[in-house]
Formats: C-alpha cells, structure tokens, sequence
C-alpha cells in the first residue's frame, strides 16, 4: 500500500486564491468550503527491502480555487458526488447510473454564465 503525505508548503498563488476567504475561514471554526484543487508530485519514499514500511508519495497544492457563491459550491459539491459514485459503483449495479460522472467529467459541470 502506498501512503499519501500532504506537503505543508503552501505556494505564493495558491496563498493569493485563499486569501479572500481566510477572514471567513477564520470565524467559521467549522466550516467547510468546496473548491478545485490540483495537486503535484513532490516527492516518494520507497522503503528497502529490509524495512518494514509502506512506500510513500508527498504531494503539494499547486493551485486551488474555492467556490466564492452558492451556486458555484452547488456545481461543486454535485461534481464531487458524481466522482465519487463514478469511482466506488465500478462493478456493482449502480455502475448503470456512472454514465452521469463520465458527462460531467468529459463536458463540464455547467458553471459557465454566457450573458452574450
């Protein structure tokens, strides 16, 4: 099994897409906030052949964007779930409704406004 490692360092760009959200971060002690988030590579352990330890991968947040209204946390929150369903009915007799997940994945999630 291999182990996931969040590195602490947080990047200059995803400090500033925080930013306009920290004061609420701050004063809602349980909030939750949805946002989109990329991940990288920062570095992996893999342990010798005498040790006892699982391999491990270190990956950092290299740009994120948090929903800033409902709606866009609404599309948000949608998405995910249709990942996760995407994800866990693989061979079960939900995998029928996966097509949704795949749509979503393939043409977006609908958070486009043209007002043109």
């Amino acid at each position: 099994m291999t182990e996931i490692k969040f590195d602490s360092k947080i990047l200059a760009d995803v400090a500033a897409a925080l930013e306009p959200h920290a004061d609420t971060m701050f004063q809602q002690r349980s909030g939750r906030w949805m946002a989109v988030i990329e991940l990288a590579h920062v570095e992996r352990t893999e342990p010798g052949p005498e040790e006892d330890k699982d391999r491990a991968v270190k990956v950092r947040v290299v740009a994120v964007e948090v929903a800033a209204d409902e709606f866009t946390d609404e599309r948000l929150r949608v998405a995910q779930q249709d990942m996760y369903r995407h994800r866990t009915s693989r061979g079960t007799l939900d995998e029928v409704d996966s097509y949704r997940a795949d749509n979503i994945l393939r043409n977006g999630i609908g958070l486009h406004t043209d007002a043109a």
